[in-house]
């Protein structure tokens, strides 16, 4: 059985790179939460709460998660006891919603079981592959041209995959000139739920420039609509923020809402959640891959292991950490080589934090012991 002892959370700031735009706001710096969780023998699993700092991707933030995990997480987590990551999932679940905050302690404790088992996260979770497959996702510039230098860059890097964002009045005109530039490149828009069925024509305009897919149109909640549009275009629908549940993409799927799915370790609520709507979406033919919410390397090494599992047929999210950070909290940053990830086989994440970094860059820090 593990008995964790201690509980650490972090707040961490990193300015990003390149201004990064959605349909809902921008942002030039991230700051997320780390979590560390020792256990009895001192062994330490870490975690990442990737929450945005404002309510505008979902309801949490970065002071909501703070307050949900130091008040009712942690002490959880200190009282459970448990020989598989899923049975702290299921602790945890008590705790509805709040699918970013759980995320961070989900995935830490997988770390830690992954250490004291000696099993390779990715084999634990039923990955299979020994290097993933990366696209990229770029935000809204404030030029076509600086967009398509963008692309150009990402591509020239070897990303497999461009993701581009779109909003009311940045959609077809942007989508067609990157088209026209990179006809051979698979790219894919997001509208991040910017949009209703009264603008159903704009869609019908990206349905016919050969994209991968169309994500999130509509808002969270609009799955009939989401099933309407789709019934009306060729170019599969991708769900994001409609499914947070497994409950979710079963209503999604009986009501034809989309065709392909895109699964967040932090939008569902950690490693165990994700790794049950894969199994659910590969029984049913869907299509997934792997989102990312600009995860520092502690929540990107989650994502890589993820990933490697059977079901992820499409190129995910998980950029090298040069593409958002000129300098990650690992000691060695995850690295794109030719529009792939390598998979670590030791356990644990495979990358370690960078504790002196980490040091310079922690704007908050509490620890919660029993």
């Amino acid at each position: 059985m593990i008995r964790i002892e201690k509980v650490e959370l972090r707040r961490v700031r990193l300015p990003l790179v390149h201004r990064f735009q959605t349909s809902s706001h921008a942002k030039r710096e991230l700051e997320h939460i780390l979590v560390t969780l020792t256990g009895s023998d001192g062994a330490v699993g870490w975690g990442e709460i990737a929450s945005p700092s404002g309510p505008f991707y979902s309801a949490e933030t970065v002071d909501s998660c703070w307050a949900v995990a130091r008040t009712f997480l942690a002490p959880l987590v200190l009282a459970t006891r448990w020989e598989h990551p899923s049975e702290l999932a299921a602790a945890m679940a008590k705790v509805r919603g709040n699918h970013f905050a759980r995320a961070g302690f989900d995935m830490a404790g997988w770390a830690l079981w992954s250490r004291a088992t000696g099993v390779p996260l990715s084999k634990g979770l039923g990955g299979e592959r020994a290097k993933v497959e990366a696209g990229v996702s770029l935000g809204i510039e404030p030029t076509i041209d600086d967009l398509l230098a963008q692309v150009g860059a990402r591509v020239a890097e070897g990303y497999r995959r461009v993701k581009l964002k779109i909003a009311p009045g940045w959609d077809v005109e942007p989508v067609r000139a990157v088209r026209a530039a990179f006809p051979s490149v698979p790219v894919h828009v997001d509208a991040n739920g910017a949009y209703s069925l009264d603008d159903r024509a704009i869609f019908e305009e990206l349905d016919g420039l050969g994209l991968l897919m169309i994500e999130q149109p509509f808002a969270p909640r609009a799955l009939v609509d989401h099933a309407a549009l789709q019934a009306a275009l060729r170019t599969p629908i991708c769900l994001d923020e409609s499914v947070e549940e497994v409950d979710d993409l079963i209503t999604a799927l009986r009501l034809g809402a989309g065709r392909i799915l895109n699964i967040k370790v932090s939008r569902m609520g950690g490693l165990t959640p994700a790794v049950r709507v894969h199994d659910l979406a590969v029984a049913h033919d869907v299509p997934v891959w792997c989102g990312g919410m600009h995860e520092f390397g502690i929540g990107r090494a989650a994502n890589v292991a993820l990933s490697s599992l059977p079901g992820f047929t499409l190129p995910s999210d998980v950029s090298g950490s040069d593409k958002y950070y000129a300098r990650d909290v690992t000691t060695e940053p995850v690295v794109c080589d030719g529009g792939f990830v390598e998979v670590p086989s030791v356990p644990g994440l495979g990358w370690e934090a960078d504790l002196d970094f980490l040091a310079s860059r922690t704007t908050g820090r509490e620890t919660v012991s029993p």
